[in-house]
């Protein structure tokens, strides 16, 4: 039987694709053919429940792309359902993505640090050169350099680049006429991948908007932020369905477990999507004066602003303040081993008295700047 992921790449998304997986039909399991019946004795599964399974329904190997979770989120993000892969959040994309078309020692990966570190350790790990195009630090805010992104891009051969907007620490929006600008550049030589992680706490247009104009686009999103799923690990991928097509046959056969994709459908009716939406509201508006009290406080160098649910601010004393923190037991984000950020903390925007308990906890090192300053 024909696998019904078997269907080739439209030229030019192909040709970004390493060769030799391009005709590649992956692992045929059992649940890949659409087979009815019922007695199933075609996967060498227990003929028995697990005595804590009340349902049964662990015992079955689920669907490799849960079909009714598939259709919502293409629902929520805007896309055909053909254009989404859903997979263990949205590390296991950027993985397949570097896998499927970075050959070792050949074909380049760019990103502009600070960002994300799982597109660094992914091409590594596939033995990808990295190409670095560093974020220019302004006074108010973080700059991605497209211009450089784009030369670097070509002149290294890379076949990605990723673009981390809302960016992940420094809060940067990249704008939508940027993407385009960058993968009309890029467009038969490299896929633009713009992770989306945060996007819901920006209220602004996704690039998924993109995707039909350009198939040279790529958008990574999660349920794992304002969606609370961070546990369930469900992420997807949307990008042309040339490019899902082959990266679902280079996907492990059960990716999604069942108890994981019925929790994120039920987290996915209108309800629970329109008391997100209040979520990032409240999110938004504490941002603001979360911004607002650290910029305030002496021995905070700089805050940034940010679109995120996260803030990044610079200390005098960064040691000093993340100790304050711990010590009153709010942890956050530590990024002084991060290159050109050896003074710096991300903290995320927490409930409101999470965030009192922030500025609480940084009074003392406040007062010992204030002193030290005097």
């Amino acid at each position: 039987m024909t696998s019904p992921f078997a269907t080739l790449p439209k030229p030019g998304v192909l040709d970004l694709v390493r060769e030799d997986l391009r005709a590649f039909a992956g692992y045929s399991s059992a649940r890949s053919h659409k087979v009815e019946g019922s007695i199933w004795l075609n996967a060498n599964e227990s003929p028995w429940n697990n005595p804590v399974d009340d349902d049964g329904d662990v015992r079955r190997y689920p669907q490799p792309q849960p079909e009714a979770l598939r259709t919502a989120l293409a629902g929520l993000y805007g896309v055909k359902p053909e254009q989404l892969l859903i997979g263990r959040g949205s590390d296991e994309a950027i993985d397949l993505l570097v896998r499927a078309l970075c050959r070792a020692e050949r074909d380049a990966v760019v990103i502009a640090p600070p960002v994300f570190g799982m597109y660094a350790v992914c091409a590594r790990l596939q033995n990808a050169p990295l190409v670095e195009a560093p974020l220019i630090d302004r006074s108010d805010a973080w700059v991605t350099d497209l211009a450089a992104i784009r030369d670097l891009a070509i002149a290294r051969r890379a076949k990605l680049v990723f673009l981390c907007s809302p960016g992940n620490p420094t809060g940067e929006l990249i704008t939508l006429s940027s993407v385009r600008a960058l993968a009309q550049a890029l467009a038969g030589r490299a896929l633009v991948v713009v992770d989306e992680a945060y996007i819901e706490y920006a209220d602004a247009p996704s690039a998924a908007t993109l995707i039909d104009e350009y198939p040279n686009i790529a958008v990574l999103r999660t349920l794992s932020k304002l969606h609370a799923l961070a546990g369930a690990r469900i992420g997807c991928l949307l990008a042309d369905p040339a490019l899902i097509d082959v990266l679902r046959r280079c996907q492990a056969p059960y990716p999604v477990p069942a108890p994981c994709a019925e929790l994120a459908l039920r987290a996915l009716t209108p309800d629970a999507i329109a008391e997100a939406g209040r979520r990032a509201a409240v999110v938004r508006v504490e941002r603001e004066r979360m911004f607002a009290a650290l910029q305030a406080l002496p021995g905070v160098r700089r805050v940034y602003r940010s679109a995120g649910n996260f803030l990044l601010a610079r200390f005098d004393n960064a040691e000093a303040a993340y100790r304050n923190l711990l010590a009153a037991g709010v942890v956050v984000r530590d990024m002084r081993a991060t290159q050109g950020l050896g003074d710096a903390l991300r903290i995320t925007v927490g409930q409101p008295e999470e965030n009192d308990a922030v500025f609480a906890a940084l009074a003392p090192t406040a007062q010992a700047s204030a002193e030290a300053a005097a």
